[in-house]
């Protein structure tokens, strides 16, 4: 199941979040305290084991907790696997793809809502069901005469529904020597039990729980296809040596207990897990060198490719090693590319932040591996606390691998950790400090300013300032909001290029979005602190949608500009270049490796038979074809920053006369859009975007 909307009530200091929907990767941002670990730990009670804590209930809410409040639910959306399966036990009702599941103060049991599919509360005595089925063996016991009868234990079957198939298997088998035994000589008694005996284990394995079909349908689901929420928060670091002694005593301690001086004892624990290394085997080998050393290299070696895809930068090796005095120590050493190895030395002499970092990925690592987490709901706690970007981007392609069998939501302070700015895979969290209440934002943007403060960085880095300050938006020239770096550096470039006084609007104001999804968020930024805004957009699917989004959000047709050539669509604004323009500074920019695979240059002939619909299309095939030849991907950046570097030494002849032109058409158009767009505001006045937001 996916989690698809939720929202909570009454929990801690939550009155109401409203009604909040979220994607498959989810980022929650706020200030300190504003309530975003209360929202992670607060879906936590939808597990089917939770329990709520009375101290857990909001004290500004006591009398609306007198009566029964829902205080987390959550709409869930069913995998086609798990509504077959929901199909295949219940062929009589319709099919089932979402479910609403919530938990209320009153009730100790997690609840389920159907929606529209009607379910009967009325008792089914066709149901095949665990109380249908022992009623049915009762009511054969009651047929057997007397004197056998008040000799058969039946309390099996008079109890509560068996907790698993070999628990059924063993009392049914019980049942039946006894039954054998006392009715031997009663052979139709024998022969009637055998229809229960003979199918037990097809029996136990259709067998539903619940007397009525509401009951039952909720109880399979609870059994087999409740989703589950798993919460990771703080651990603690691990330095270098570990005392064995002090560990196995710390790991032997009575569970529910807090210990003061609790300290590592967590994460050495999954240190030896992704090892595999067991301590009674360390025990028993550590009188034998050999075996040690076997043991312990076999452990170093599966530490260490658990630990690297998960680590940004040269990669590194780990050495458990096995001391005097019980003493297990952590080396470390740095792995570079040319396979020298550096720096080796016990995990204690590294930096408190490598130090982090490797406890974390340790424990991260092993938790969601023990759990064989797939299809769960992971709620971390700020998961890349006190890393530098490089490694915090290291953990969220973590967390993008986890994505892809799993929901994940996670509280982040961080800009480096924000990666997809779509509205429900992004929410902010703020208090109403006042009522000491959290709110949440699914339109992120109008949250407050500071608190937006990650976002707005992540959105567009070094900008801020100017976004933030309305005075400087009502004062300025139009933003031209553009989807890659590439498109402003030719917007840049060109617009200095042509030199031609009448369309020329030197210098431009354009910003590019760090990345497409990027666009609507940046655009609706700058239009609400004063910007007039126009929008840029290629010719492709995702660009369309961005533009849906847009209008959705109040931008007119006359702000939304679809790069064309001659009234054409075009892909990207690289095909307003003409080909043998573009190919000529592909072909000096590559010229080394092209060389060396046997090419030349690459020629228009080439690139035009691959028959794509833009010229980025075609040499992304090509570089495609010889990624086995080491090309990697092609760098559109690289070639924009070749084209425009030659445009400010003057040193661009290859630039046709026709690329120069395709480029003044799209600055008319603009000139054309800036100027309608100025002559419809001067008549209406400033809009409610433009007015300034009280303080």
């Amino acid at each position: 199941m996916r989690l698809r909307k939720f929202r909570v009530r009454a929990y801690r200091c939550i009155h109401d979040s409203g009604e909040i929907k979220v994607g498959d990767l989810a980022a929650f941002v706020g200030r300190n305290e504003s309530g975003k670990t209360t929202i992670l730990q607060a879906l936590t009670l939808l597990n089917k084991e939770e329990r709520v804590s009375e101290l857990d209930l909001c004290d500004e809410m006591t009398e609306e907790l007198k009566s029964e409040v829902t205080l987390v639910e959550g709409d869930f959306q069913l995998t086609p696997k798990e509504t077959k399966i929901i199909k295949e036990r219940f062929p009589h009702l319709p099919e089932i793809n979402n479910v609403r599941i919530f938990r209320s103060n009153k009730y100790v049991q997690v609840q389920y809502d159907f929606g529209s599919v009607k379910l009967s509360e009325e008792k089914d005595r066709a149901l095949n069901s665990w109380e249908n089925y022992a009623e049915k063996i009762l009511n054969f016991v009651s047929t057997v005469p007397n004197h056998i009868r008040i000799q058969f234990d039946t309390k099996f079957f008079e109890g509560p529904p068996p907790k698993s198939k070999d628990e059924f298997l063993s009392e049914m088998t019980v049942f039946n020597n006894s039954l054998n035994m006392l009715a031997s000589d009663e052979h139709h008694i024998l022969a009637e039990w055998a229809r229960f005996y003979q199918e037990r284990e097809k029996t136990y394995d259709e067998l539903l729980v619940g007397a009525t079909e509401k009951t039952a349908l909720e109880n399979f689901i609870l059994e087999h296809l409740h989703p589950r929420f798993v919460y990771f928060s703080d651990y603690k670091k691990i330095y270098g040596n570990i005392n064995l002694d002090e560990y196995l005593k710390e790991v032997q301690r009575p569970e529910g207990i807090d210990y003061e001086e609790f300290d590592k004892a967590e994460t050495v624990r999954n240190l030896f897990y992704l090892a595999e290394l067991d301590t009674e085997k360390l025990e028993e080998y550590k009188n034998s060198p050999p075996k040690l050393i076997k043991l312990l290299n076999s452990a170093s070696r599966r530490l260490t490719d658990r630990l690297n895809p998960a680590w940004k930068g040269d990669p590194i090796h780990v050495d458990l090693r096995y001391n005097p005095g019980n003493i297990m120590s952590v080396v470390i050493s740095d792995v570079h590319r040319d396979g020298t190895v550096t720096n080796t030395g016990l995990l204690s002499r590294r930096a408190e932040g490598f130090k982090w970092t490797f406890s974390f990925i340790v424990n991260f690592a092993a938790e969601t591996q023990r759990a064989e987490l797939k299809e769960a709901i992971l709620l971390l706690d700020e998961p890349a606390r006190n890393l530098h970007p490089a490694q915090q981007m290291g953990i969220s392609d973590l967390l993008k691998n986890l994505a892809g069998s799993n929901q994940v939501l996670y509280a982040t302070h961080s800009p480096f950790m924000i990666f997809d700015y779509t509205p429900g895979n992004l929410l902010v969290v703020e208090l109403d400090k006042r009522k000491h209440l959290s709110r949440i934002h699914y339109d992120y943007w109008n949250a407050d300013d500071a608190t937006l403060i990650p976002i707005l960085y992540g959105l567009s880095r070094g900008l801020v300032e100017s976004i933030v300050d309305r005075e400087i938006g009502t004062n300025s020239r139009p933003v031209i909001i553009v989807e890659t770096m590439s498109d402003a550096m030719y917007l840049n470039s060109f617009d200095k290029f042509l030199e031609d006084p009448n369309i020329s609007m030197n210098p431009l104001n354009v910003v590019a979005s760090y990345s497409k999804n990027s666009t609507l968020p940046l655009a609706i930024f700058y239009r609400n602190h004063g910007h007039n805004v126009f929008v840029i957009l290629d010719n492709t699917l995702e660009s369309k949608k961005i533009a849906e989004q847009l209008k959705a959000n109040e931008f007119t047709d006359m702000q939304i500009i679809y790069l064309e050539q001659g009234g054409k669509s075009i892909e990207s604004i690289e095909d307003l270049i003409l080909t043998e323009d573009y190919l000529h500074a592909v072909n000096q920019t590559y010229e080394i490796k092209l060389r060396k695979e046997g090419f030349r240059n690459l020629s228009k002939e080439e690139v035009l038979a691959r028959n794509r619909k833009g010229i980025i299309d075609s040499l992304r095939d090509i570089w495609y074809e010889h990624r086995d030849d080491g090309w990697n991907d092609f760098d559109i950046e690289e070639i924009a920053r070749y084209i425009c570097e030659k445009i400010a030494l003057k040193e661009a002849e290859f630039l046709s006369d026709k690329t120069k032109d395709q480029f003044r058409g799209l600055f008319r158009l603009m000139a054309e859009r800036i100027r309608q767009h100025q002559n419809l505001t001067a008549h209406v006045g400033l809009t409610k975007f433009q007015r300034s937001k009280p303080r």
